[in-house]
């Protein structure tokens, strides 16, 4: 069964960072898409950021400029750094794989709560 982990969130004030991080099988990692989604309170989740396979970066404008998202092969992880946040950015995270190489099924993190007050 493949699982994927989110750790790293919290409840933070604006202005701060923070680093989410998501485990997952190392062969997921190279072989899928991975990518980060938020659900901010009463909205549809939404993808905004995701690397590719050939390690090419897509990204919402929203999040361009405040959000990196990087992996380290080493340790099977994706990493979401979020720098000076706003309480906008409240939210569900959630870690995902898909468009992975050789199967039709995408795999969900369980997502880990973002709280950002003034």
């Amino acid at each position: 069964q493949v699982r994927l982990e989110e750790s790293g969130g919290g409840s933070v004030q604006a202005g701060e960072s923070l680093k989410l991080a998501c485990t997952m099988p190392g062969y997921i990692l190279r072989y899928c898409r991975t990518a980060w989604y938020r659900q901010a309170p009463g909205m549809e989740r939404e993808l905004i950021l995701s690397i590719n396979s050939d390690d090419s970066q897509q990204y919402v404008q929203s999040v361009k400029g405040r959000f990196t998202i990087s992996q380290d092969k080493t340790r099977d992880t994706l990493f979401l750094q979020i720098d000076s946040l706003e309480i906008e950015d409240t939210g569900i995270y959630t870690c995902a794989a898909e468009r992975c190489w050789g199967t039709a099924t995408d795999y969900w993190g369980g997502g880990t709560q973002v709280t950002v007050s003034s």
